[in-house]
Order: structure tokens, then sequence, then C-alpha cells
């Protein structure tokens, strides 16, 4: 009896909590902490500021028990998902001050981030080939064309996935992550039309969907919004009808090419 008059007597004290103590009427007390003394409950009343008893056979302990350790673990977990956005957001803040002012594409790596070179353009029609200046549009005769890069694959490999890129930008054209076309020996960017008379372009391209989110002043950060196929890609900066474009290409190998260094480009075979 002693045994069980000490275990009914165990203080439960929850500072300036806010508890409510069920009763088996189906009624309620809100309290702010409140005792089992042997036969009774006695309780401190939120809603009239004094302390009060009650019998404790009115009283389901077992019910207001179970609530409140509920409440006291929805709290902590609360707190640790606040204590984990927290962290996350310290994080991000870090990376986002490590970006480089310079304009271009920083590629997110568990090591921390990467440049990729701007790519060398060329216009091809089907008379000439022309190198395309960096954001500067080509005069180009009625006809199809296609906006080209050398070579049928990327120098930087990027890990099969969603991977996240920033792209810091000087001016407010459109950007996009695209998919490329390998052809003999060049990758198609996009596919240009002029309309005879008028000279417009119809300009095709593949665009690869993507989030994006502003995080800075010209700063944003994006990422494909589903995993990404083995192939060839680049981020282009654009302006529409006028042929008028900066890339920055990278591919997503899978597996793993062999020979691809920690950087992400194709390690040069060794002379014999």
């Amino acid at each position: 009896m002693r045994i069980l008059v000490a275990m009914l007597a165990l203080v439960v004290t929850l500072a300036a909590a806010d508890i409510r103590l069920y009763l088996k009427d189906g009624g309620t007390q809100r309290v702010r902490e409140y005792e089992v003394l042997a036969d009774r409950v006695r309780y401190y009343s939120t809603e009239r500021g004094d302390w009060e008893e009650i019998p404790l056979e009115l009283v389901d302990l077992k019910k207001t028990k179970a609530v409140q350790a509920q409440v006291e673990a929805d709290k902590k977990r609360d707190a640790a998902e606040s204590a984990e956005e927290d962290r996350a957001e310290e994080e991000a803040a870090k990376e986002v001050a490590s970006v480089p002012k310079e304009v271009g594409v920083y590629w997110v790596r568990s090591t921390g981030l990467q440049a990729l070179k701007p790519a060398e353009m060329k216009v091809n029609t089907s008379k000439k080939r022309q190198i395309l200046k960096v954001m500067s549009p080509l005069p180009l005769v009625p006809g199809k064309a296609t906006v080209e890069i050398d070579g049928t694959a990327s120098e930087v490999h990027v890990p099969p996935g969603r991977p996240e890129f920033y792209l810091r930008v000087e001016t407010e054209e459109p950007f996009a992550i695209v998919k490329l076309t390998p052809e003999k020996k060049v990758r198609i960017v996009e596919r240009v039309a002029i309309i005879p008379v008028t000279n417009e372009y119809m300009e095709d391209r593949t665009p690869v969907e993507m989030f994006r989110r502003q995080v800075g002043e010209g700063l944003f950060k994006l990422w494909p919004q589903k995993p990404m196929d083995p192939g060839e890609y680049a981020i282009i900066q654009y302006d529409d009808g006028k042929v008028k474009l900066q890339v920055w290409d990278f591919a997503i190998a899978n597996p793993p090419l062999e020979g691809v260094r920690p950087d992400g480009k194709l390690e040069k075979p060794r002379k014999k």
C-alpha cells in the first residue's frame, strides 16, 4: 500500500506548461501542473490562477499522461526539425556566399563548387560555319542552321541524379537546362529556321524541366525536376529570336566513364 501511495504521489511538474487534465465524464481542466496525492489530484488551474483539488476517481489519469506524453514528443520532434532547418539554412547561406562574383555556372559538388567553362559555339548553315560570339546575334541568310559545340562529349562529367548548379548572370535574359544532340563530330545546342523576307529566327531546343530559385542579386540556383538520363547537356542563357546564347556544357554518364578525374574531367591518355 505504501508503495502504491508513493507511486501515486509522483509529482508531474512542467513549468509554464499548458496541460489538459482529462476527466472520466469527458470534461477537461486546463492546468499548469498537477500532482497525485493518495485519493485526490491537486492542480494549478490556468483558468482561475489558483490551486484546486479533485477526487482521483474522477480523473482519467491514463489518458492525461498518454496525451501529455504525445504532446511532449511532438514538441521534441518539432524542435529537432526546427534545429535541422536552421542548420540547413546556415549551410545554404554559406554555400551562396561561396559562389564567385564572376558571371558563370557553378556545379555544386560534395567537395565544393566547380566552375563550368563557357563553350565556344558555331553556327552551321548549308553554306558556311561561323563562330557565334558570346551573347551577340549573328546575321543569317534565310534557310536552316544549327548552333553547335565542337566534339561529341563534354570534358565535365556529372554523376547521375539531380545535380544542382548556381548561375550568376549579368543580364535579364532567360536561362534553361537543355539536352544536346550529338551528331557526327559536334553537339547541337539548337536548330534555327530563318524565315524568308522577315529574316525572323525560330529556335528549337530540348529543354529539361527544372526548378529555379533566386538566392541573391543576379544569382540563381537551378536543378532538374527529375533524375537526368545519361547524355550531353548544357545550361544556356538565351534571347529568343536573335540566336543569342551563352552555353556551359556538361555530361551525365551512367555508369561513370573510365578515366574520369575527381574534378569531373576526362583524363588525357598517356603517350606511349
